[in-house]
């Protein structure tokens, strides 16, 4: 490869174990585009097989973010992390990133922020007069369960501000670090008031550490289903991404093992690619996957209108055309042979605002 002089040759994609970018260009809001290239002076021999995680404060003023989305069952999130460390290389959200004025790439995985006053925050909005409970969906940009949860708790702590203010939530991971709140969520749940989702993208062990290389492995995934259904907490499974020829096939063993696993509900997406995620995911294509990877990214155009990906409400998740036709009508017939049951509903009388002491109000 040849940068754009035509002097100097582009280092190619690396490989960096446990990590899924295989490079760090620079975001679309940068002013300078920076490339990595072989200066002769052994550059390539030089490059660290691994990359460390370095984790900064994240200084938000507010810990709820609304949307107005018709795609998703909910209106509020929380996100106590920004990055995330399972190095998914289709994560939708590595685009966010750039806004940080860090790379999508393996800044994404490898710069990770997090809200230390997360809880504290969370209690002055749910204080606020104007303030009604609805869903809050926690961990849906990046997983709320990242491995640097273990030590700093904060999930956690949010946690324990909704369990005791009774505030519905949903929770979608792919980390079996969730067993370790199942106190906490089996006591909501018994009062309507948890709901979690698995995230599942393949049953292939070898091809989940090439595509999502530090998230549980499917196997393991199952096995939480198992542990949360147990804990009667009303668990789905949500397949994500669908990628065509890669895991497509995969569909209904994906339903059918985890609805043997204890699963009520179940949904998928199909694979977005959004700004920079494209060549992202073209970069790890084409290293992991040469010969499939020119059909794969046609079969994406080909389900987005001609795009890599189209941001239209009502498809966005789910594409458009034959082959996402396809999909939608394997998932439903799978959906209904399966017996889902669907999830329950929350409920939302239980809600008591926090007040100041820390306490919630009795006469709310």
């Amino acid at each position: 490869m040849i940068d754009n002089d035509g002097q100097n040759p582009l280092l190619p994609p690396q490989l960096r174990k446990g990590r899924g970018a295989l490079s760090n260009r620079s975001g679309r809001f940068e002013a300078e585009t920076k490339e990595a290239y072989d200066d002769g002076w052994g550059s390539l021999d030089e490059l660290p097989e691994r990359v460390p995680t370095h984790l900064g404060i994240d200084s938000a003023k507010t810990v709820l973010s609304y949307n107005q989305s018709p795609d998703v069952p909910f209106d509020r999130s929380i996100n106590p992390y920004r990055g995330c460390e399972h190095g998914c290389v289709y994560c939708f959200a590595r685009p966010s990133h750039a806004y940080l004025g860090l790379s999508p790439g393996l800044d994404f995985e490898t710069r990770l922020f997090y809200k230390p006053d997360a809880p504290e925050l969370l209690r002055e909005e749910l204080r606020a007069r104007r303030y009604r409970p609805a869903p809050v969906a926690l961990g849906i940009n990046t997983d709320a369960y990242q491995p640097v949860e273990r030590r700093l708790g904060l999930t956690r702590r949010i946690l324990e501000v909704l369990r005791e203010t009774g505030h519905p939530v949903s929770i979608v991971t792919k980390s079996a670090l969730i067993e370790r709140d199942l106190d906490i969520l089996q006591e909501m749940a018994a009062q309507s008031l948890a709901q979690v989702a698995i995230s599942v993208t393949t049953l292939k062990a070898e091809l989940a550490r090439r595509l999502e290389p530090r998230a549980a492995a499917p196997k393991r995934r199952l096995q939480t289903i198992e542990q949360l259904a147990a804990a009667d907490i009303p668990v789905s499974v949500l397949v994500a991404p669908l990628i065509p020829m890669l895991n497509d096939e995969e569909l209904e063993n994906i339903l059918s093992a985890s609805r043997k696993a204890g699963a009520v509900d179940a949904g998928y997406v199909l694979l977005r690619l959004p700004l920079e995620l494209h060549d992202l995911f073209a970069e790890w294509l084409r290293t992991h996957a040469p010969l499939k990877a020119e059909r794969v990214l046609h079969r994406i155009f080909e389900a987005r209108g001609g795009k890599a990906y189209d941001s239209a409400f009502g498809t966005r998740m789910t594409g458009t055309g034959e082959y996402a036709d396809l999909l939608g009508q394997r998932f439903r017939l799978a959906y209904k042979r399966l017996a889902f049951s669907g999830s329950p509903d929350f409920n939302l009388d239980r809600f008591r605002p926090p007040q100041a002491g820390g306490q919630t109000d009795l006469f709310w």
